[in-house]
């Protein structure tokens, strides 16, 4: 397991330390937990699921292109 030093100022540390007090974590695995969201090459599970779930709602290419829809009064100049 790699280990790596960063440097922060005061402020920042105690920020960062309050963060992984309040999520119950150590303040290296609440780091662990940033970097890998961060450089997490795939999309979470809950965003995966949504895909699709608005294909009832949305019209079909079809409905949107039979009407040619209504535009909003424009402006004087």
């Amino acid at each position: 397991m790699g280990q790596v030093t960063i440097y922060l100022d005061n402020e920042t540390e105690h920020k960062l330390k309050k963060a992984a007090q309040s999520s119950h974590l150590s303040v290296s695995k609440w780091i662990a937990g940033i970097i890998e969201e961060k450089v997490a090459t795939e999309w979470p599970q809950e965003v995966v699921s949504l895909a699709g779930c608005w294909k009832e709602d949305f019209p079909t290419i079809e409905e949107i292109r039979s009407s040619p829809g209504h535009d909003s009064p424009r402006e004087e100049l």
